[in-house]
């Protein structure tokens, strides 16, 4: 039979396959056998014989938040914006939006929206340059389908313009940085 190079029969039969596939034999010759093999030597790499590329992949928060974010606190956009902010529940948004003497956007979004992971950190970035005057709330509609029903929101990405609790100005689908930067210039001025 053909036999896997570097795994012995012992290493085989030593742990036994991943989620109660049948224990295999080295001296199988069957493709599951190979696919075992494989996943069993893939399986026993250490972490760091493996590139850690998943901190590289993660958008820079820095980027999303534009060059006037401090650099101490570089950990997540919210944490380096200050100004944006997941909202938790209902009582959040009351709190956080509702009764929130700043204007304040609110990004409702989902995350299985494509032109919202467009949206989202475009708007982001543009509120961080109104340097505090305007906060910006992100609801996941998904998660909160209450708030989406009562601001009758039937789209996403939907962005509704709040200021004293009252919703002054809405737009639904994708605006580039120019017609964003009008959109929170009039929030601020209104």
């Amino acid at each position: 039979g053909l036999h896997c190079r570097g795994v012995s029969e012992q290493d085989t039969a030593a742990g036994g396959p991943p989620w109660g596939a049948p224990t295999p034999h080295a001296s199988s010759s069957s493709p599951q056998m190979a696919q075992w093999l494989a996943l069993r030597r893939l399986l026993s790499l250490t972490p760091r014989t493996l590139p850690l590329q998943g901190q590289r992949a993660l958008p820079d928060p820095l980027a999303l938040c534009g060059p006037s974010a401090p650099h101490g606190r570089a950990f997540g956009s919210s944490a380096a914006c200050g100004n944006t902010f997941n909202v938790q529940d209902g009582s959040d948004f009351q709190d956080r939006v509702v009764n929130n003497p700043k204007p304040v956007v609110v990004d409702f979004h989902a995350q299985w929206c494509g032109p919202c992971k467009i949206l989202g950190p475009r708007l982001e970035k543009m509120v961080a340059k109104q340097e505090g005057k305007v906060l910006m709330a992100k609801v996941d509609i998904d998660d909160h389908t209450d708030l989406a029903i009562e601001y009758e929101v039937s789209a996403v990405p939907t962005v509704l313009a709040m200021k004293n609790g009252d919703v002054v100005d809405k737009f639904v689908g994708i605006k580039d940085e120019d017609q964003l930067e009008a959109f929170l210039k009039k929030l601020i001025g209104a």
